[in-house]
């Protein structure tokens, strides 16, 4: 059976002008986004205790992402390229590979380092480089997971299926530190968050090599497809895989045809705002676990911060669900409105964190910003998929990926390198930074429409 013919029998509706996912592979692709982005904040979660039993300073715990990160910036681009070539599976398999090579080494390096056969300088050394399986083949999964939703998905329901990868990403971000301190079990202690997300990329792996049906990189949603309505494409015209029209000013991606330019004047509003929350959200969660250990006195046993710290977290997920599986499809937020109301929320419940002294007010604090962020990411990741041509989905998937990662390459260590030196300095970068995102939306941004 020709498998891109059964691809789209599969994914429409009975509605023509909509295309779905089936629910079973967007579960798959779930799982895949969920324990991978899960497992790497679980992983910063724990390093803080790590450091601290090493005796290493905090700004050096967050710069052992910083290779990573980078990798993650230069590799997505060129993995989701590939993908266009070698299909969306065989990417997301290879992304998980990474994920379960850099937890595997990194649990045995930090297991050796702990009980003393490395010195503390080489264990993160060697640590930041087991990092770089996760920042150069871990980058290959979201890109193609995003291009996989993206090109299946008619442009009604883009914005939900999108919402649906991201809040599976963005979960997995909060909920991760938060599960983190039930795998600190005996005999495996700091490492055993390491060793279980491993096992769970092994089941991922498993699943997705056996269950998600080889695709064809070359497959184009069909259709009624309705251009982005906030970017330089506004007219609205049938296109499928094979009509020469395409939505005035498209790049056509054609074998050959120049790559998409992160200057493009369609994505760069969207990849600015971007990259400007994105920072504030990963100087957020670089600070807050040492914030709970100064602000609960725990400092002298770190460890005692586990508990507090995954309580917040957990705060944070939640708020996080109800922004992207709640407020986001039920009020048919578009993508401008969801990147300003949520970057306005996440300004906002900066103040309480700032302020707060209980483990109450900082966990409401976490939760309102949270919720923001939870609004923001799935609004800039729709409006970059919608600004651009269908054939031009993967580009666009790699160079938001791209985005996504860029952030934490510094914004983590110099927002903890401020909130050593003054608080006031980390809380007053967030908050300019949330705000910047807001003052793009307003006036560089043009208004959703149905």
């Amino acid at each position: 059976m020709n498998v891109r013919s059964g691809d789209t029998a599969a994914a429409m509706t009975t509605n023509p002008g909509h295309v779905r996912l089936p629910k079973e592979r967007m579960a798959l692709l779930f799982a895949v986004m969920l324990v991978t982005a899960a497992g790497n904040t679980a992983m910063q979660s724990v390093m803080p205790s790590v450091g601290t039993r090493l005796g290493i300073a905090d700004v050096w715990v967050s710069l052992a992402y910083s290779w990573s990160a980078l990798l993650w910036v230069f590799m997505a681009p060129f993995w989701a390229r590939r993908s266009d070539r070698r299909g969306r599976k065989a990417m997301m398999a290879l992304g998980v590979v990474g994920f379960i090579a850099s937890f595997s080494l990194c649990g045995a390096i930090l297991h050796f380092g702990l009980d003393g056969w490395f010195s503390a300088s080489l264990t993160m050394i060697l640590f930041a480089l087991a990092r770089s399986f996760y920042g150069g083949f871990g980058s290959a999964a979201p890109p193609a997971v995003q291009a996989y939703v993206a090109s299946r998905t008619g442009r009604a329901d883009r914005t939900k299926a999108l919402s649906l990868v991201a809040s599976s990403f963005g979960l997995g971000t909060v909920l991760g530190p938060a599960l983190a301190p039930l795998m600190i079990v005996p005999g495996l202690g700091l490492v055993g968050p390491f060793a279980i997300f491993a096992l769970l990329g092994i089941i991922v792996l498993v699943l997705l090599r056996t269950r998600l049906p080889d695709d064809d990189p070359g497959f184009a949603a069909r259709g009624e497809i309705v251009t982005a309505p906030f970017g330089a494409t506004s007219d609205a015209h049938w296109a499928d895989d094979d009509s020469p029209d395409e939505p005035h000013g498209a790049v056509r991606q054609h074998e050959g045809a120049d790559r998409l330019r992160w200057s493009d004047t369609r994505l760069r509003p969207w990849l600015l705002a971007g990259l400007v929350g994105g920072h504030a959200q990963a100087m957020m969660l670089g600070v807050i676990g040492f914030l709970l250990l100064d602000r609960l006195g725990l400092r002298a046993d770190p460890d005692a911060g586990a508990g507090p710290v995954g309580l917040v977290l957990m705060a944070g997920a939640f708020a996080t669900l109800l922004a992207q599986w709640g407020l986001i499809p039920m009020l048919g937020m578009g993508p401008r409105t969801s990147t300003l109301w949520g970057m306005g929320l996440a300004a906002l419940g900066v103040l309480p964190v700032a302020l707060g002294t209980s483990l109450h007010a900082i966990a409401v604090g976490f939760a309102i910003s949270s919720l923001g962020f939870g609004m923001f990411r799935p609004g800039f990741i729709a409006g970059a998929s919608l600004a651009v041509s269908p054939r031009e989905q993967g580009q666009s998937a790699g160079i938001v990926a791209s985005i996504n990662g860029a952030p934490y390459i510094a914004a983590p260590a110099i927002g903890v390198w401020f909130y050593n030196h003054s608080e006031w300095l980390a809380w007053g970068t967030m908050e300019a930074l949330a705000l910047t995102v807001v003052a793009l939306c307003v006036f560089a941004m043009d208004k959703d429409r149905a």
